[in-house]
Protein backbone atom coordinates (compact mmCIF):
# COMPACT_ATOMS: atom_id res chain seq x y z
CA UNK A 1 0.00 0.00 0.00
CA UNK A 2 1.00 3.69 -0.45
CA UNK A 3 1.44 5.92 2.98
CA UNK A 4 -1.45 7.13 4.55
CA UNK A 5 -2.23 11.14 5.69
CA UNK A 6 -5.25 11.23 8.26
CA UNK A 7 -7.65 14.48 6.88
CA UNK A 8 -10.55 14.70 9.12
CA UNK A 9 -10.23 15.72 12.56
CA UNK A 10 -14.43 14.19 13.11
CA UNK A 11 -15.61 11.05 12.16
CA UNK A 12 -17.72 10.59 9.01
CA UNK A 13 -20.24 7.85 7.97
CA UNK A 14 -19.33 5.20 6.19
CA UNK A 15 -21.91 6.60 3.17
CA UNK A 16 -20.57 9.84 3.57
CA UNK A 17 -16.95 8.49 2.68
CA UNK A 18 -18.32 5.88 0.05
CA UNK A 19 -20.05 9.00 -1.86
CA UNK A 20 -17.12 11.00 -0.95
CA UNK A 21 -14.90 8.83 -2.58
CA UNK A 22 -16.71 8.57 -5.87
CA UNK A 23 -15.90 12.43 -6.28
CA UNK A 24 -12.49 12.15 -5.52
CA UNK A 25 -9.17 12.72 -7.56
CA UNK A 26 -7.08 10.91 -4.79
CA UNK A 27 -7.96 7.50 -2.90
CA UNK A 28 -8.55 7.51 0.71
CA UNK A 29 -8.91 4.60 3.06
CA UNK A 30 -11.07 4.71 6.05
CA UNK A 31 -10.63 3.63 9.71
CA UNK A 32 -13.59 3.45 12.11
CA UNK A 33 -15.02 6.79 10.90
CA UNK A 34 -11.23 8.48 9.99
CA UNK A 35 -10.40 9.29 6.24
CA UNK A 36 -6.57 9.04 5.09
CA UNK A 37 -5.55 10.26 2.14
CA UNK A 38 -2.93 7.76 0.26
CA UNK A 39 0.07 8.89 -0.86
CA UNK A 40 1.89 8.19 -4.17
CA UNK A 41 3.90 4.97 -4.28
CA UNK A 42 7.55 4.36 -5.51
CA UNK A 43 8.41 2.52 -8.69
CA UNK A 44 9.69 -0.35 -6.96
CA UNK A 45 6.04 -0.43 -5.67
CA UNK A 46 4.46 -0.71 -8.83
CA UNK A 47 6.80 -3.01 -10.39
CA UNK A 48 5.98 -5.34 -7.68
CA UNK A 49 2.50 -5.06 -7.40
CA UNK A 50 2.47 -4.91 -11.47
CA UNK A 51 3.88 -7.94 -11.49
CA UNK A 52 1.76 -10.02 -9.27
CA UNK A 53 -1.41 -8.66 -10.89
CA UNK A 54 0.40 -9.42 -14.45
CA UNK A 55 0.92 -13.30 -13.16
CA UNK A 56 -2.56 -13.55 -11.41
CA UNK A 57 -4.22 -11.59 -14.46
CA UNK A 58 -3.14 -14.42 -16.99
CA UNK A 59 -3.61 -17.34 -14.95
CA UNK A 60 -7.08 -16.77 -14.29
CA UNK A 61 -7.89 -15.48 -17.63
CA UNK A 62 -11.16 -17.89 -18.25
CA UNK A 63 -11.59 -18.99 -14.84
CA UNK A 64 -14.43 -18.02 -12.29
CA UNK A 65 -12.22 -15.79 -9.84
CA UNK A 66 -11.20 -12.31 -10.87
CA UNK A 67 -8.09 -10.32 -9.78
CA UNK A 68 -8.58 -6.93 -9.06
CA UNK A 69 -5.55 -4.14 -8.65
CA UNK A 70 -5.53 -0.82 -6.53
CA UNK A 71 -8.32 1.05 -7.45
CA UNK A 72 -10.81 -1.24 -5.80
CA UNK A 73 -11.71 -1.12 -2.24
CA UNK A 74 -12.12 -3.90 0.43
CA UNK A 75 -14.41 -3.61 3.37
CA UNK A 76 -13.78 -5.39 6.31
CA UNK A 77 -16.23 -4.44 9.28
CA UNK A 78 -16.07 -0.67 9.48
CA UNK A 79 -13.24 -0.28 7.49
CA UNK A 80 -12.09 0.16 4.00
CA UNK A 81 -8.93 -0.76 2.64
CA UNK A 82 -7.14 -0.64 -1.36
CA UNK A 83 -5.41 -3.58 -1.71
CA UNK A 84 -2.22 -3.62 -3.49
CA UNK A 85 -3.82 -7.12 -5.38
CA UNK A 86 -6.87 -9.02 -4.38
CA UNK A 87 -8.15 -11.87 -5.83
CA UNK A 88 -12.22 -12.60 -5.96
CA UNK A 89 -13.87 -15.64 -6.24
CA UNK A 90 -17.17 -15.38 -5.06
CA UNK A 91 -18.92 -11.51 -4.83
CA UNK A 92 -21.70 -11.46 -3.36
CA UNK A 93 -21.13 -7.79 -2.45
CA UNK A 94 -23.93 -5.36 -3.97
CA UNK A 95 -21.58 -2.72 -4.67
CA UNK A 96 -19.13 -2.00 -7.58
CA UNK A 97 -16.78 -0.14 -5.69
CA UNK A 98 -16.12 -2.46 -3.20
CA UNK A 99 -15.77 -6.20 -2.17
CA UNK A 100 -16.22 -8.07 0.91
CA UNK A 101 -14.84 -11.16 0.06
CA UNK A 102 -11.06 -11.68 -1.31
CA UNK A 103 -9.34 -15.01 -0.67
CA UNK A 104 -6.15 -13.51 -1.01
CA UNK A 105 -4.84 -10.18 -0.46
CA UNK A 106 -1.50 -8.91 -1.28
CA UNK A 107 0.44 -5.65 0.07
CA UNK A 108 3.55 -4.32 -0.89
CA UNK A 109 5.21 -3.18 2.53
CA UNK A 110 7.74 -0.14 2.64
CA UNK A 111 8.92 1.71 5.69
CA UNK A 112 6.34 4.41 5.17
CA UNK A 113 3.85 1.64 5.01
CA UNK A 114 5.23 -0.90 7.69
CA UNK A 115 3.26 0.38 11.08
CA UNK A 116 -0.36 0.00 9.42
CA UNK A 117 0.11 -2.78 7.40
CA UNK A 118 1.36 -4.75 10.67
CA UNK A 119 -0.89 -3.39 12.80
CA UNK A 120 -4.06 -2.37 11.54
CA UNK A 121 -4.26 -4.39 8.37
CA UNK A 122 -2.96 -7.35 9.13
CA UNK A 123 -5.47 -7.87 12.14
CA UNK A 124 -8.10 -6.47 9.90
CA UNK A 125 -7.71 -8.75 6.89
CA UNK A 126 -7.63 -11.77 9.24
CA UNK A 127 -10.82 -11.22 10.14
CA UNK A 128 -12.49 -11.53 7.08
CA UNK A 129 -14.48 -14.94 6.32
CA UNK A 130 -13.50 -15.59 3.09
CA UNK A 131 -9.88 -14.68 3.29
CA UNK A 132 -7.91 -17.98 3.00
CA UNK A 133 -3.63 -16.05 2.28
CA UNK A 134 -2.48 -12.88 3.29
CA UNK A 135 0.86 -11.40 1.65
CA UNK A 136 3.07 -8.83 2.31
CA UNK A 137 6.16 -8.20 0.10
CA UNK A 138 8.68 -5.89 0.95
CA UNK A 139 9.66 -3.10 -1.63
CA UNK A 140 13.20 -2.08 0.18
CA UNK A 141 14.33 -5.37 0.56
CA UNK A 142 13.67 -9.27 -0.77
CA UNK A 143 11.38 -10.82 1.73
CA UNK A 144 7.76 -12.56 0.50
CA UNK A 145 5.43 -13.03 3.71
CA UNK A 146 2.70 -15.60 3.07
CA UNK A 147 0.00 -16.41 5.94
CA UNK A 148 -2.64 -18.92 5.47
CA UNK A 149 -6.10 -19.42 7.31
CA UNK A 150 -5.61 -23.02 7.33
CA UNK A 151 -2.38 -22.25 9.44
CA UNK A 152 -3.59 -20.23 11.74
CA UNK A 153 -2.25 -17.26 10.06
CA UNK A 154 1.52 -18.24 10.83
CA UNK A 155 4.37 -16.24 8.46
CA UNK A 156 6.10 -18.53 6.09
CA UNK A 157 9.14 -16.30 4.49
CA UNK A 158 10.21 -16.91 0.85
CA UNK A 159 13.32 -15.22 -0.75
CA UNK A 160 15.54 -15.15 -3.85
CA UNK A 161 15.51 -18.84 -5.20
CA UNK A 162 12.59 -19.97 -3.84
CA UNK A 163 9.17 -20.49 -5.37
CA UNK A 164 5.93 -19.35 -3.79
CA UNK A 165 2.54 -21.03 -4.00
CA UNK A 166 -0.68 -19.33 -3.77
CA UNK A 167 -2.46 -21.92 -2.78
CA UNK A 168 -5.85 -20.07 -2.76
CA UNK A 169 -5.63 -19.77 -6.41
CA UNK A 170 -3.75 -22.77 -7.28
CA UNK A 171 -0.66 -20.36 -8.57
CA UNK A 172 3.13 -20.90 -8.07
CA UNK A 173 5.45 -17.85 -8.75
CA UNK A 174 9.37 -17.48 -8.45
CA UNK A 175 10.13 -14.65 -6.27
CA UNK A 176 12.25 -13.88 -8.99
CA UNK A 177 9.22 -13.67 -10.90
CA UNK A 178 7.70 -10.94 -8.20
CA UNK A 179 11.08 -9.09 -7.91
CA UNK A 180 11.37 -8.78 -11.92
CA UNK A 181 12.53 -5.01 -12.67
CA UNK A 182 13.12 -3.94 -9.49
CA UNK A 183 15.82 -2.10 -8.18
CA UNK A 184 17.30 -3.07 -4.43
CA UNK A 185 20.37 -4.28 -2.66
CA UNK A 186 19.15 -7.68 -2.62
CA UNK A 187 17.48 -7.73 -5.85
CA UNK A 188 20.84 -6.54 -7.30
CA UNK A 189 23.36 -9.36 -5.22
CA UNK A 190 21.50 -12.17 -6.83
CA UNK A 191 21.48 -11.06 -10.29
CA UNK A 192 25.29 -10.07 -9.74
CA UNK A 193 25.93 -13.67 -8.36
CA UNK A 194 23.73 -15.69 -10.67
CA UNK A 195 25.76 -13.88 -13.40
CA UNK A 196 29.28 -14.79 -11.72
CA UNK A 197 27.90 -18.46 -11.26
CA UNK A 198 27.03 -18.58 -15.16
CA UNK A 199 30.21 -16.75 -16.50
CA UNK A 200 32.52 -19.39 -13.89
CA UNK A 201 30.35 -22.48 -15.75
CA UNK A 202 31.24 -21.25 -19.39
CA UNK A 203 34.39 -20.67 -18.60
CA UNK A 204 35.02 -24.18 -16.91
CA UNK A 205 33.57 -25.73 -19.96
CA UNK A 206 35.90 -23.65 -22.14
CA UNK A 207 39.06 -25.32 -20.24
CA UNK A 208 36.82 -28.61 -20.57
CA UNK A 209 37.28 -28.84 -24.32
Amino acid sequence: MSAQIQLNDNPISEQEYLDGEKLSEIKHEYIDGDVYAMAGASKNHERIAGNVFGELRSFLKGKPCEPFASDVKIKAGSRFFYPDVMVVCDDATPNEYYTESPVIIVEVVSKSTRRIDETVKRTTYQTIPSLKELVFIEQDFVDVEVCRKSQGWISNHFFMGDEVPFESVGLTLAVEEIYARVDNEDVRTFLEERALREQEAVQHNVEEE
